[in-house]
């Protein structure tokens, strides 16, 4: 197969390159300024055609070069934004020549001094110029850019390049985490660091990955969740605990689901779940205002007001409001039928199960402007707090914006023999469902010794990025998503 022309053209200006003794692979470059400073200094300040005798220098990639013969212009992007460069042979004398061996994608530094075009462009008159790398690989066309989504994700690098947006959400998730953690300082939560490899697996309902450890030879597995090493923190006599995290889940992918994601989960002794519904919605407002300076965003096309307070709803309450269905008045027969009518399938058939499902089926779709539905059916999870008057019930909430779903909360369970029942059962849902997830003995055994009253919280902080950023799909606010393997 014959190799590409252009990239035979990039490969004899190497060879160029050589032969003159031009290093096209450098070592360094001293630079004195950065794009964004020369707009913001300059933009306002210089009026067309006037030069100044401020020098500069400067390095970044060249996006494009345009030749008129002895006048070259060239847009230079340092990672921080672009400008012009002027280059005029008779500034530049014989370096003027090293402009032919160069190529768009390739590394410069530049010398020159500021001034405005006759359109009134910033721009840096050229005086000397520095080839740092040679591209060797072909950008995409300008115009067209990358595209395709496979090949967006597959080449972030490239994607990076092209699609100035696509840099945007990533610099704008950077300030969000960052806004999360003096949020949470200031309410006076540690950060801490829990296991990503665990010999058991739990605090979650979710098929993890295995590995297997040489030095142990015993087998291990990505945390699925942090919850009960951060439990473990309150019964040492810690307060308030939280951890920004990686999580682990074999499961499947689609818009809001990959199977590596960042989970924001914390832990405050003496509170429970409507401290924690407190927490939740004053961290949504505080980061709005400091992102937008309101507290309403538009995220694809809905506005969403995330101004506290929010709506507050049990999930009971929303199945009659939002399907009209009052499932306490239903028998299970009647439960299984409308099953069968909205196409739920359950592994195994328990009545808190089936409401549960329902709610997720007829009733997330409606819950746009932010919503807190709570007290769940107890066989929602084994970790969590009966309901204070109704023992079906848990104090469990999660919340919705946009119609999904997006983060969830208890009323810790702080009794080791409950939870040992709760334990042992879902050990046996999971059996009928051909999973084997362990009993954590060890953690059981550090509820002996006592934890205080808590609530709990985890929000995926994708999510978060995605609602900020406008952005359709977690795959885009995840620089490196998990896709298939190509063949």
């Amino acid at each position: 197969m014959a190799i590409n022309e252009t990239i035979q053209d990039k490969i004899e200006k190497l060879n160029k390159l050589h032969i003159l003794g031009i290093n096209p692979y450098a070592y360094s470059f001293n630079t004195n300024t950065k794009t964004i400073d020369l707009h913001k200094t300059y933009d306002n300040k210089l009026t067309p055609e006037e030069k100044t005798n401020i020098e500069v220098k400067i390095a970044g990639r060249l996006m494009t070069i345009r030749r008129f013969g002895k006048l070259i212009f060239l847009d230079l992007d340092d990672g921080y934004g672009k400008i012009q460069l002027c280059a005029k042979q008779d500034e530049m004398k014989e370096s003027f020549n090293l402009l032919d061996l160069l190529d768009r994608g390739d590394f410069i530094g530049t010398e020159g001094i500021i001034f405005k075009t006759k359109k009134g462009e910033l721009s840096i008159l050229i005086k000397t110029i520095t080839l740092l790398t040679k591209s060797l690989a072909l950008l995409p066309d300008k115009w067209a850019g990358l595209k395709d989504i496979d090949d967006r994700f597959r080449n972030r690098h490239v994607d990076l390049i092209i699609n100035s947006e696509t840099k945007e959400v990533f610099i704008k998730k950077a300030k969000i985490l960052e806004y999360i953690r003096d949020f949470m300082t200031s309410k006076e939560f540690l950060e801490v660091e829990t296991p990503i490899l665990q010999p058991l697996y739990g605090g979650a309902s979710a098929r993890p990955f295995k590995t297997y450890s040489h030095a142990w030879k015993s087998d291990f597995y990505l945390a699925i969740s942090p919850e009960l090493y951060l439990k473990r923190l309150l019964i040492g006599g810690f307060q308030r605990v939280y951890t920004i995290c990686k999580n682990f889940r074999n499961e499947d992918v689609d818009k809001t689901h990959n199977p590596e994601f960042t989970m924001l989960e914390c832990y405050a002794a003496y509170w429970d779940y409507n401290e924690v519904m407190n927490l939740v919605e004053e961290l949504y407002e505080t980061l709005a205002i400091k992102l937008n300076n309101s507290t309403k965003v538009l995220y694809q096309g809905t506005e969403i007001d995330l101004k506290r307070p929010w709506t507050r709803i049990t999930m009971k309450d929303a199945l009659k409001k939002y399907a009209k269905l009052n499932v306490d008045e239903l028998e299970n027969e009647k439960l299984k039928e409308l099953l069968i009518e909205n196409k739920i399938e359950l592994d195994v058939y328990k009545r808190g199960l089936a409401i549960a499902e329902l709610f997720n089926k007829l009733c997330e779709p409606h819950l746009i402007q932010p919503t807190f539905v709570y007290d769940y059916p107890k066989e929602t999870t084994g970790l969590c707090k009966l309901k204070r008057g109704d023992p079906e019930l848990i104090e469990r909430f999660e919340f919705f914006i946009n119609g999904r779903e997006q983060g969830n909360a208890y009323s810790e369970l702080t009794d080791p023999k409950l939870q040992e029942k709760f334990f042992t059962e879902q050990k046996n849902q999971g059996k009928m469902k051909g999973e084997q997830q362990p009993i954590d003995v060890e953690f059981i055994h550090a509820l002996e010794y006592g934890m205080p009253p808590a609530g709990g919280l985890g929000i995926g902080v994708d999510r978060i990025i995605m609602l900020f950023t406008d952005s359709p799909s977690i795959r885009e606010v995840i620089l490196f998503p998990q896709l298939k393997p190509k063949e």
